[in-house]
């Protein structure tokens, strides 16, 4: 991590634009110049930034997604797991994820090519998402954070209301908003929220879901572009697929998990000279020669029970592919 961050400091330093990509356990960052950048082998869109266009897509209907989820009991010896420590004092929020294997009706490149999301990344036979969270974006001398947190069906009865209210999804949030607030701290002066659990609706191929999201701010050094390596590496793992306490909640999630995440939970952004913009790679595909697996979790409180959790897991496997009765942007 060493020579990615001093090569971030450098770039930035110098006010000559890249792409990054690094991963949960923080092995195998990567970072390119946009001239170093095939379309064959990468495509990138960071909100409207692109190599590629956007593609016209088939009717969500059609779009096929079967899904081969780990069963509900070797979820439950990893959710126990967790809640042990939970119960312990160990940690008191922490994401637990999960891997999936799906079949589609396309291959990885031409979902992310028809669908919508605000961040989205395709890397030839390595993986691909289509994330809905930023992480942080840097401009103007300010740094911001959205944590997402909360998911519910939006066809649900009073959907909107049930999110707000449930005691389990106002402790997750609390929590991850008081993470993120220490961890800008660690980089930022004058930290601040400036919105608390506002909700967003995402389509998908399949319905409609609510999420709720946090914006907070601070105010970065005059000099912040000679430090972005310095600055982004003190922020990871992103608290919210982390949990807190940080460092503490990681090994329990190790101990959890089936195995490493990749570049699943990681973080992919560009920097064009003066602003970043980045997101937590969720929502994402892996390719492991023929077959494709799709990552997934949520966050673990006292609160949560075992059941509901898996079914947010499986929830949050969809494709938000693109109607085609739906303008299309220019890049």
């Amino acid at each position: 991590m060493e020579s990615f961050r001093l090569k971030m400091n450098e770039l930035g330093s110098k006010e000559r634009p890249f792409l990054f990509l690094i991963d949960y356990e923080m092995q195998a960052p990567q970072i390119w110049e946009l001239h170093e950048i095939d379309s064959s082998e990468l495509l990138f869109d960071i909100n409207g930034f692109s190599n590629f266009e956007l593609t016209q897509s088939i009717q969500s209907e059609n779009v096929f997604l079967e899904k081969f989820p780990v069963s509900f009991n070797a979820y439950k010896i990893a959710f126990d797991k967790v809640q042990q420590a939970i119960q312990m004092g160990d940690t008191y929020l922490a994401n637990l994820t999960f891997a999936t294997k799906v079949l589609t009706s396309m291959g990885l490149r031409q979902i992310i090519e028809r669908t919508e999301a605000p961040y989205r990344f395709y890397w030839k036979d390595h993986c691909g998402f289509f994330s809905p969270e930023s992480f942080i974006r840097i401009e103007d001398q300010k740094i911001k954070s959205f944590p997402m947190k909360g998911t519910i069906r939006a066809d649900i009865p009073n959907a909107r209301a049930l999110l707000l209210d449930n005691a389990k999804e106002k402790a997750e949030h609390a929590t991850i908003t008081d993470l993120i607030r220490n961890d800008l701290s660690q980089v930022a002066r004058r930290v601040r929220v400036d919105r608390y659990r506002y909700v967003e609706e995402i389509e998908h191929q399949s319905g409609r879901l609510l999420q709720t999201s946090t914006e907070i701010v601070g105010d970065l050094e005059v000099d912040y572009c000679n430090h972005l390596g310095d600055i982004l590496l003190k922020l990871l793992p992103a608290g919210s697929i982390s949990g807190a306490p940080k460092a503490r909640t990681v090994e329990i999630l190790a101990d959890a998990e089936a195995g490493p995440r990749g570049y699943y939970t990681g973080v992919l952004g560009y920097f064009d000279g003066k602003s970043l913009d980045s997101c937590v790679a969720i929502r994402y595909l892996e390719q492991d020669g023929n077959d494709l697996w799709y990552r997934s979790g949520g966050g673990l409180t006292y609160f949560s029970d075992a059941k509901s959790e898996y079914e947010e897991l499986l929830q949050k496997i969809y494709l938000p592919i693109i109607s085609k009765n739906k303008s299309m942007p220019t890049c």
